[in-house]
């Protein structure tokens, strides 16, 4: 049974008109909160995920600061690799580090794809139990999953890359492996999600973080029938699924074909701009600069009016970034910012509340 559309931001998935535009933060948990700080100048990011009390308790810290309307459940997107056979750790300033990185058909055969979420990451699904519990219902829970393009991309190139040679030589080189890991990757990202939602995750994200390497025709023949797989999986039909990718605005319509509720957008194409290239049927979030998070007050206050300006009000606009918070971001411009979009918003929905898409797009 699909959850009762009560708070703005489900209201704004189903595209529905809300009391304000909803915001939260892609990376709202994390290294520029001093509370989160503390907690890992002891524990590990690994060992955090590991203690569904502490991942509880992360995911819950910026709801107790910012005043968001949706809390995400604190994980790492490579925790599904785990019980796949793929060994990983955290290399101090360089991310994660794959021990054993998966290059030929052999590699790929050995990867597990039957790894049973509720028990192989059952400290995930605890997590998203006690964070239900704690929210009581005040404000929905995200869960999240990497999207299998992204998962692969990091266990091909052993971590982090720029330019994903080894990916795409193996796509390029070898696609009947590509399509053998991609497919199990995908059945694996799936089951993950369904497994958060069946233990309270009220919305589902999957992030491709990593998509806007690619060109549009290999993102169409390589990627989009994965993430398909994964988003319009029958498990996942009850909750809003969010489809979000960096550097994807020359592919936004095969994103939207391969699925999702809500289409996150980054902040290289205006959200107004790429509201047309999607259509009326679909909902969008984004899409402010993080780094934007970083200038003066005036001038943050400026993006976001543009960008709230070119939604226009409209319904189905959940207000974030245009990828996670940075680090170095100052706590209180992260918590004017939630002000600014309810404020600002608040003033302004009467004008436009009775406006149809189509009236609304042309403004």
């Amino acid at each position: 049974m699909a959850e009762p559309v009560t708070s703005r931001f489900l209201r704004a998935c189903a595209m529905q008109p809300a009391d304000v535009t909803p915001i939260w933060f892609m990376r709202q948990a994390g290294r520029y909160m001093p509370e989160y700080r503390a907690i890992r100048a002891r524990y590990t990011l690994l060992e955090i995920c590991r203690q569904p009390e502490l991942a509880a308790e992360v995911t819950m810290q910026p709801v107790k600061s910012l005043g968001v309307d949706a809390a995400i459940l604190f994980a790492d997107i490579l925790l599904p690799l785990i019980p796949m056979g793929i060994r990983l750790h955290f290399a101090e300033g360089e991310g994660p580090v794959i021990e054993n990185p998966v290059r030929t058909e052999a590699d790929v055969v050995v990867l597990r794809d039957d790894v049973a979420p509720m028990e192989s990451l059952a400290y995930v699904m605890e997590t998203v139990r006690l964070v239900r519990r704690e929210l009581a219902g005040r404000i929905p829970l995200i869960g999240f999953a990497g999207a299998p393009f992204t998962l692969a991309s990091y266990i091909i190139e052993g971590g982090s890359s720029r330019n994903y040679v080894k990916t795409k030589q193996m796509m390029y080189h070898a696609p009947d492996t590509w399509h053998m890991l991609m497919g199990k990757l995908a059945r694996v990202v799936a089951d993950y999600l369904a497994c958060q939602v069946a233990s309270g995750a009220q919305v589902a994200q999957l992030f491709d973080s990593w998509a806007g390497a690619l060109s549009h025709d290999d993102y169409t023949a390589y990627v989009l029938p994965y993430s398909r797989a994964v988003l319009c999986d029958p498990r996942l039909t009850s909750v809003p699924t969010i489809h979000f990718a960096t550097g994807a605005s020359a592919f936004l319509q095969q994103m939207k074909a391969a699925g999702g509720t809500v289409i996150g957008v980054d902040w290289r194409a205006p959200l107004d701009w790429a509201w047309r290239q999607l259509g009326a049927d679909v909902a969008i979030q984004g899409n402010l600069d993080p780094v934007a998070l970083l200038a003066p007050r005036d001038e943050i206050e400026k993006r976001v009016r543009r960008i709230l300006q070119q939604a226009v009000g409209r319904p189905g606009h959940i207000f974030n970034l245009g990828h996670g918070i940075l680090p170095e971001t100052p706590v209180d411009n992260v918590r004017a910012v939630v002000d600014m979009v309810h404020e600002y918003t608040a003033t302004t929905r009467d004008l436009t509340q009775n406006l149809t898409f189509k009236e609304a797009i042309q403004l």
